[in-house]
This record gives C-alpha cells, sequence and structure tokens, in this order.
C-alpha cells in the first residue's frame, strides 16, 4: 500500500480564515458606530455595551479591537483626521495650477465646513467636543495629525497676506480661521424648510462666502 503523500506547503502567510479577514471590516464597524453615538451622545454617555450593540456584536467584543474605550475615541479621531485629509488633498488636485489664492482658500473653507456638517460628519466633532477625554499622549498624536492636515493652508494664507487680502499674521489667522469655522459644529442646521429653527439655515457655499468675506478684505 503507497504512502500518502504530504499535502505542499505553501510560501509566505498562512491565508487568513474568514473570521481573520473580517476582523478589518468588525473593527471598522465599531468605529463607525463609536463616533455616531459619541457625537450624538457624548463620550462620558456611551457605553461599550451600546457601541457594540450598534453593529451587533457581543458586549465584550470591543475589547479584542481595542484596549479600552479611551483607545477606541482615539481611533474615532484618528479616523475622523484620516478621512479630512483625504477629503483636502482630493479638493486640492481638483484645483487650476493658476488659481488664485482667495479662489483656493474658498476650496479648502468649502471642503473644511463639509468635513464638518456634510455627510458622515461625526468624526471630527468627536474630535472637537472631546479632546479632554484623551490623555495627554494620545492628544499629541491628534495633534501632529491636525498639524499635518492645517499646514495645507499656511502657504495660501501667506500668499494672502503678500497681497494684503489677508491683514493678521498667518499663523494667527489660520488659528483664528479654524476656531471659527470648527465653532459651526455648535450652531448650524442645513435648510430645512419644513421646520420653524431658529438656528441659520445657509448652504455651506453660503457660509463659505460668509467666511470669506469675514476673514478677507477685497483685492485691490
Amino acid at each position: 500500500m503507497s504512502e500518502l503523500a504530504e499535502p505542499k506547503r505553501t510560501r509566505g502567510r498562512p491565508r487568513k480564515t474568514e473570521d481573520e479577514r473580517d476582523d478589518g471590516n468588525r473593527r471598522q464597524a465599531l468605529i463607525s458606530a463609536a463616533a455616531q453615538l459619541f457625537h450624538r451622545k457624548g463620550y462620558d454617555a456611551t457605553s461599550t455595551r451600546e457601541i457594540a450593540a450598534l453593529v451587533g456584536m457581543q458586549p465584550g467584543s470591543p475589547f479584542y479591537h481595542f484596549g479600552n474605550k479611551q483607545d477606541l475615541l482615539l481611533a474615532v479621531m484618528v479616523e475622523g483626521m484620516k478621512q479630512a485629509s483625504q477629503r483636502q488633498e482630493a479638493a486640492c488636485a481638483g484645483l487650476p495650477d493658476d488659481l488664485p489664492p482667495r479662489e483656493q482658500l474658498r476650496a479648502l473653507i468649502r471642503n473644511q465646513f463639509d468635513v464638518l456638517l456634510g455627510p458622515d460628519s461625526d468624526f471630527i466633532p468627536v474630535m472637537l467636543y472631546e479632546w479632554r477625554s484623551l490623555n495627554a499622549e494620545q492628544r499629541h498624536t491628534i495633534t501632529q495629525i491636525k498639524d499635518d492636515y492645517e499646514a495645507a493652508w499656511t502657504p495660501v494664507l501667506q500668499a494672502l497676506h503678500a497681497s494684503g487680502q489677508l491683514q493678521a499674521p498667518v499663523q494667527l489667522a489660520r488659528l483664528m480661521i479654524f476656531g471659527a469655522l470648527n465653532w459651526a459644529v455648535q450652531w448650524y442646521q442645513a435648510p430645512a424648510p419644513t421646520t420653524q429653527k431658529r438656528s441659520p439655515r445657509a448652504s455651506l457655499d453660503e457660509l463659505t462666502d460668509a467666511a470669506l468675506a469675514l476673514f478677507l478684505r477685497d483685492p485691490t
């Protein structure tokens, strides 16, 4: 009787099981669910049990992917800044090379409002609201990512300052512009004719025009 041949060994890493392949999707689902609940209810008022339930997982499942709720909060903020950076890069990549600095700033502001107030806009408001819930090391991580994101604005603001349209010092202007734009998450309501809310009902394009008029002088 002949001996059975041993199965051939494949080179490289073993193939991932179906559960292992799904780990990344589950982790991403937890991050998205956490962003929604942290934004809607606040970090302190949201439990990991609620986050797990929103994506149909067992109560202890988040701890397979994250050490604790604070680590999940950090992941939400990192994901938010990653998405914001990708959207900003795409917005800038589509601009003509000879576009005047004023119109470049318009594009940056419009994209920022979309990041803050447009579809899937849970992530960045969580970062703005829940910053103090991070520890010092985590805040340092987010600060580095945020600084890289905001650095794209500096050459545009420098050009506007050189032309006299931006009168404030560039670095102070950048901080104040972001402060003003980001505050919109506190008060903005999208246009909704069927409601009688008192909040401003401007479109994001109208917000962009108003912000540009507030920050810059008319070109001479």
